[in-house]
Order: structure tokens, then sequence, then C-alpha cells
């Protein structure tokens, strides 16, 4: 009797060749990051062997290739877990007519965040500090292992990371989404993944954005700051104001890069004048 995983494996079109070959595109994670939508290039870049492979098709090939090229952006040494997964769901999706076009575009979307808190964790805060501490320590008395010692405690964990996740996205995705959709659980999972991006968009915006306005009235015991009155209305009700003009003109189609240059350009002044 065929399990459900062997009925999955042997429908598959996507070999392991291929997985090598998003493994070693997904080094470009950096290479072609960009302010506007940061790794998205490099994202697509990986997965252009097995879109080519999934969709035959120019026209199908050329939606798939779009629909990759949004905003991105996550740890770059655990990023071909999200390829793992990506490559799965666009397997089912090419098989399934795309369909599930959009549940690709959330579970890719509600994963980069939570991921890029435990990798930045990991890679950048823990075991960088390692590897520097031990690199570092020799290179003082002179040792050529030192930076030799740096490079493998750093890159060998994170060159099996990058490798394992890989495939292990890959079957995740084949296996887990593949029950998901035969128990009709798939509308759910999008709609949980999209809850979960917005929670960590909100997240980001309270945490990352940083304005305040240094304006008081009054002198001595009687003077009041202005952004303790915003504060004692909302907290974070600047950064949320400011996210939702910026969501605003986004909607009106107003270009990325007009937008990030207006935001420098209302900082610079308004730091100028004293507002912020």
């Amino acid at each position: 009797m065929i399990s459900d995983d062997d009925a999955q494996t042997a429908e598959s079109v996507i070999t392991a060749r291929d997985l090598r070959r998003v493994f070693w595109r997904s080094f470009q994670m950096e290479f072609s990051w960009n302010y506007e939508r940061q790794m998205n290039l490099a994202f697509v870049y990986a997965l252009i062997p097995v879109l080519k492979k999934l969709y035959p098709r120019k026209a199908d090939l050329v939606i798939a290739l779009k629909r990759h090229l949004v905003f991105f952006n996550t740890t770059p040494h655990i990023v071909t877990l999200i390829l793992g997964i990506t490559t799965a769901m666009e397997e089912k999706n090419s098989q399934n007519g795309n369909r599930d076009a959009n549940a690709v575009d959330n579970v890719k979307a509600s994963l980069m965040g939570p991921l890029a808190g435990l990798g930045d964790s990991f890679f950048w805060g823990t075991l960088r500090l390692i590897a520097t501490g031990i690199g570092t320590s020799l290179a003082l008395k002179g040792n050529i292992l030192g930076p030799i010692l740096f490079l493998l405690v750093f890159n060998v964990p994170h060159l099996l990371v990058r490798w394992l996740f890989t495939r292990w996205g890959y079957v995740l995705g084949t296996g887990v989404l593949h029950r998901i959709q035969q128990s009709g659980m798939m509308e759910s999972l999008t709609y949980g993944a999209s809850i979960i991006g917005l929670m960590v968009v909100g997240a980001m915006t309270a945490s990352m954005i940083d304005i305040t306005i240094p304006i008081t009235f009054g002198a001595g015991e009687a003077k009041t700051e202005v952004q303790g009155i915003i504060n004692d209305i909302m907290p974070c009700l600047l950064p949320l104001v400011s996210f939702g003009i910026v969501y605003w003109l986004l909607g009106r189609k107003v270009k990325p890069l007009t937008i990030i240059g207006g935001m420098a350009l209302v900082g610079i002044l308004g730091s100028w004048i004293g507002i912020f």
C-alpha cells in the first residue's frame, strides 16, 4: 500500500539536482540587496531553475517570476528553508493550475519574519561572537590559525544548516502541506499566515521606527513635553501614523524610491527646524 508521502514523492518533478541548484544560488542573497525590496531579486534568482521546470509555458513562468519579485528579507543563512518550502508549494501550484498562488505568497511572507529573528539571534548574535572570540584570541598572539578558525567556526555550521534546510524545507512542503490541502485546511493556513505577517509588520513598526517630537511648552515644573502627551494618547502613535502614510502612498501607486526620498527629506528638514 502506498502512503500519501510515497504518492507525493512519485508525483514529484523536482529532483535532488534541482534542489542543489537552489542551494548554490542561495548564496547570492545579499549580492543584489536593495532598499526597495531587499532580497527579492536574489530570491527569484535562486528559484529560476525550479520555476522554469515547473512552468514550461512562458506566460505561466512570467506570472510566477513576478509573484516572487515582492519584498523579501530574512537571515541569509537559513533562507534555504523558505526556498525549499516555496519550491514544494510552487510544484503543487503548477499541478493545480495556479489555484494556490495566494497560499505560496502568504506562507513565504509569514515565515521570513520569525525565521529572521531566530537566524539573526543564532548566527549574528551568538555564532559570530564565538567565532570572533576564538579567532581574535589566537590572532592577537600572532597565530595564523586565528583567521582560519574564525572562518571555519562560523561557516561550517552555516553551510551545514543551509544545505540541510534546503532538503528539509522541500520535504516539509511536500509532506505537511500536502496533508493540509487534503484536509481542506489550506484556507485556514493562509488566513493564519496573513495574521502572523501583519503581527510581524506591526511589531517591526513599533520597534524599528523611531519618531519623537522634542518640543515643550511652559517652563520649570510646569513644562509639558509634546511627546509625553502623544504617548499618553497612544504609545508609538507617530510610528503608526508614519507607517499608515507610507501604506497609503503605496496604495496610490507612488514608487517606493520616491517615498524613501521623501522620508529622508522630511526627516532632515524636521530635524533642522527642531520638530523631530
